[in-house]
């Protein structure tokens, strides 16, 4: 794992490019892929002065790309939203569209609800805590969910859990045995721990090299998981001696000065708009995975901010993007979003509460990593308790 980092575009044609491509960037083909996520915004015309999208053209049913097409200019034609097109067609920010491809422009009829056999009572069982544990990878695990474990123990999202614990499960009869994310977990308490500060430019696996240790025991020893984000002034735990049942604050719920200004942004503006706690803990597990809880002025492609939108499909101007304050009313939504209809929000998607933490987030964002949100569910519980 490395610093989120860039990415940095290549300005050569590397060997081993198909002649087919080649000769298309030579413009010696008539048809060339189109690309999803193009860095035009869709013409002005298209919008009136409120930023609402007015429809040009009535929407078909279905749409066949064509050379130069991409994803923000076809919405933007038939007045549609760019992130709608995309998750009827399954695809993410990052997907590639080409010619002769056939598009959905019209969400899909949701199909009767089928006829539930009974089900067998969940078997009820127990968990011994280990380092690196959260409640939500235990709920993966067991086929349950964060609620039913906490509601089991008698926890709340802003309890810590800790090696040694036995913890009572509701699911099915066989955990699962699919590799759990790791993030909240209260690292073991030690007569002995060695630390190491976080300084611009380290990785995971160098530090975990620096000290004779590996990646994983890095993982486990700071509730981590692969897909977490380290940073400059962060202190990673090394190395200990013997365990003892102890809990401890696991580093990666101690935000910084700047995270802690975010976060604060995050709930201020979500309580404001009346935004239930879990949808501001949706925002603040975002903001952390999309950029650590920063206001970044660089990210994949043209993605920036807190919240890493994009300016190139409809999210604003770069200067509105790292506007914090604009960038999270856009991403909370509803009536009073500052790009109107343009993009959808957190308030925009149907039935959002009903939905999972990570699901919720992912209908905002459609992340080419979907997975991702849920890892943070506790700790962003926790930095709502601490500072909202």
């Amino acid at each position: 794992m490395r610093l989120h980092t860039a990415t940095r575009r290549t300005r050569h044609i590397q060997l081993g490019v198909p002649a087919a491509v080649l000769g298309a960037l030579a413009g010696t083909l008539a048809v060339s892929p189109a690309a999803a996520a193009s860095q035009e915004t869709a013409p002005i015309e298209r919008f009136h002065g409120s930023g609402r999208l007015v429809p040009a053209q009535s929407a078909p049913a279905s749409y066949v790309v064509r050379a130069g097409d991409t994803i923000s200019a076809i919405a933007g034609r038939y007045g549609l939203r760019t992130a709608d097109v995309l998750t009827w067609n399954g695809l993410s920010w990052r997907s590639v569209i080409y010619p002769g491809q056939t598009l959905r422009l019209l969400a899909p009829a949701t199909a009767p609800a089928p006829v539930a056999s009974p089900a067998a009572a969940p078997s009820t069982s127990a968990h011994t805590v280990v380092a690196g544990d959260t409640v939500y990878g235990i709920a993966n695990k067991y086929g349950t969910t964060v609620d039913a474990v906490l509601a089991a123990n008698g926890l709340t999202r802003a309890s810590i859990i800790y090696p040694g614990q036995k913890l009572a499960v509701s699911g099915g009869s066989t955990p699962s045995t699919a590799a759990a994310p790791a993030a909240v977990v209260a690292p073991a308490a030690t007569t002995s721990t060695r630390t190491h500060t976080v300084v611009a430019g380290d990785t995971v696996f160098a530090i975990a090299q620096k000290y004779g240790t590996s990646t994983q025991a890095l993982f486990a020893l700071n509730g981590l998981a692969s897909s977490s984000i380290i940073y400059p002034g962060q202190q990673l735990i090394v190395e200990q001696a013997a365990a003892t049942a102890a809990a401890a604050t696991p580093p990666t719920t101690s935000l910084d000065a700047e995270q802690i200004a975010a976060a604060t942004l995050i709930i201020r503006i979500g309580r404001e708009l009346g935004v239930s706690d879990r949808g501001i803990a949706i925002a603040l597990a975002t903001g952390m995975v999309e950029s650590g809880l920063r206001n970044l002025g660089w990210g994949d492609r043209d993605s920036l901010g807190i919240f890493q939108q994009r300016p190139s499909t409809g999210w604003g101007t770069p200067a509105q993007v790292q506007d914090a304050d604009r960038s999270t009313r856009v991403f909370y939504g509803g009536p009073h979003d500052p790009n109107g209809s343009v993009t959808r929000g957190l308030l925009d998607i149907p039935g959002w509460e009903q939905l999972s933490f990570t699901d919720a987030a992912q209908a905002v964002q459609i992340s080419a990593y979907p997975n991702r949100y849920g890892q943070w569910e506790t700790q962003a519980y926790q930095w709502l308790a601490a500072h909202g």
